[in-house]
């Protein structure tokens, strides 16, 4: 399987998420008005969210493809992760509301909705949010872009509310149409607490992997010992004594600093053979992975690897 960078399929999927969220937008807001439900309203909110930052994510999509110029050294890639760290924020911020809301209107006597309307609009979103999901996600996976990737999430953190809502609707139409029907206001909330509370784990795991690269934090140990091991296949033929790799992720680069510190047996004649060995490694490097980008120096110092 190739994994690299294809721009018109990436936009591609950015657009149709764009729309979808766009008409899912109406369609949520227009049954959250005509059932009375504080969770549909809520999946709506998300959705007009999921809208904002679809319209962004093609503005980012679009500046990432830059090469690097005057005001960004290491060009744009770096917004990437920065953008995906905001959308965690806005999802968990939502999450923390709905919840707080929710909480207050159980002390009020909770709150009452058309139900019959709402597993109508539970199962039209339940299907249309995995459905957008699901595509997106089997599309990307020869694509590199965390963007595409973190809006996959999305559609699926909403497939998941939309079927809690769908199931909570359910269970409060049933205690409508047996002798619990005073019980039935108090779904809605209970409904919309435990479903803030259940979704949290996912924008937290996407709010601290963007921190990460955004702070420049090396990757894993397992992830860069397997960088290394590969590194120094490529270095086979070159005498050196020791390899120092600095790694950073941002957005869809993993850029590798490399410090080969030469053995004594290490000699050239001209610049042109560092060059040589310079491009050769890049080139098994990228095809091994093409997100990599690296830099080279060669030094016999060991403490200016440091």
């Amino acid at each position: 399987m190739t994994i690299g960078f294809h721009e018109q399929k990436e936009k591609s999927l950015l657009r149709l998420s764009f729309y979808a969220a766009g008409l899912f937008v109406f369609v949520a807001l227009g049954f959250a008005l005509i059932t009375h439900s504080s969770a549909i309203l809520f999946d709506g909110i998300y959705s007009l969210i999921a809208f904002f930052m679809a319209l962004l994510t093609l503005k980012v999509a679009n500046l990432v493809q830059l090469p690097d110029d005057d005001r960004f050294h290491f060009g744009y890639t770096a917004i990437e992760p920065t953008l995906n760290l905001f959308k965690s924020l806005i999802i968990i911020a939502s999450c923390v509301y709905a919840v707080v809301g929710s909480v207050n209107s159980l002390m009020t006597g909770g709150n009452s909705a058309e139900y019959g309307l709402a597993m109508i609009y539970g199962a039209f979103a339940t299907l249309g949010c995995f459905a957008v999901s699901a595509y997106m996600q089997y599309n990307s996976k020869t694509l590199r872009s965390d963007l595409v990737g973190v809006d996959a999430h999305t559609w699926f953190v909403d497939g998941v509310l939309s079927a809690s809502i769908l199931l909570g609707f359910a269970i409060a139409y049933s205690f409508e149409q047996s002798g619990f029907s005073a019980y039935a206001p108090y779904v809605d909330p209970i409904l919309l607490i435990v479903l803030g509370i259940a979704i949290l784990p996912i924008p937290f795991k996407i709010m601290l992997d963007s921190l990460k690269e955004v702070i420049n934090k090396a990757p894993p140990e397992a992830v860069t010992t397997v960088i290394e091991k590969k590194l120094k296949q490529t270095l086979a033929t070159v005498p050196y004594e020791h390899v120092e790799v600095r790694i950073s992720k941002s957005g869809r680069d993993l850029y590798l600093l490399v410090h080969i510190i030469v053995a004594e047996s290490f000699s050239i004649a001209t610049i042109s053979e560092l060059d040589d060995i310079r491009l050769k490694c890049e080139a098994g490097m990228r095809e091994w992975d093409p997100s990599i980008i690296m830099d080279i120096l060669f030094i016999k110092d060991p403490d200016l690897a440091d």
